[in-house]
């Protein structure tokens, strides 16, 4: 009898402890509705499915923007041949991009706005990275990446027939031959710089294929 008093008074003062008279008016059933008030009022992150979608629809839209600017370079790219349904294709790319670009960088700012608010750092990381090729593209899509790609050449030099051993013998070229001066601009130099400018027996030339 006297151990389960001793008992009883250590519980008491247990309760007590946990819950002080006027903090939860000493009554253990209002700590814990406090509790359950509390847990219910505390903010949730987004579930993960949902920020596992958010993050492969992000992943996607890069791979939507690099490819609009990517398929027409891989396309129309020198010393290949070209048929005409890939050329449509790369024509329809560069048609599209300017404005599907500036679409998939909007929707990836939201995202990346989305995804950052609970993330961890690396995770962080990896959205500033994925902006990066968004606005890149945006950028590219823009600009006449051809004329970079197939730069006229403005100041050719030349080699005689015989020392050219560069050029096979079944290989074609442009020739062209004024006041007594001849001079060949082979086709694969041509195809890549599709415009070669230079002076030949003292007239200005400009050489394309």
């Amino acid at each position: 009898m006297g151990e389960q008093r001793r008992m009883g008074d250590i519980l008491e003062d247990v309760s007590k402890a946990a819950y002080p008279p006027g903090q939860w008016g000493g009554d253990p059933l209002s700590a814990s509705s406090h509790y359950n008030l509390q847990e219910m009022t505390i903010p949730m992150n987004p579930s993960h499915p949902s920020r596992r979608l958010s993050a492969v629809t992000l992943f996607l839209l890069v791979l939507a923007a690099v490819a609009l600017i990517a398929v027409p370079i891989w396309v129309i790219r020198p010393f290949v041949p070209q048929t005409a349904s890939g050329i449509a294709l790369a024509y329809a790319c560069r048609r599209w991009a300017p404005w599907v670009t500036l679409l998939t960088l909007a929707a990836g700012l939201f995202l990346s706005f989305r995804l950052w608010r609970g993330g961890r750092w690396w995770s962080r990381a990896l959205l500033i990275l994925a902006l990066v090729p968004l606005a890149g593209a945006a950028w590219a899509s823009r600009q006449n990446i051809f004329e970079k790609m197939f730069a006229p050449l403005t100041d050719p030099r030349f080699a005689r027939a015989a020392e050219a051993d560069w050029m096979k013998d079944g290989d074609l070229v442009l020739g062209v031959e004024r006041n007594g001066e001849a001079v060949a601009y082979p086709l694969l130099q041509l195809a890549y710089h599709h415009v070669i400018m230079d002076e030949v027996g003292g007239f200005p030339v400009a050489a394309t294929y």
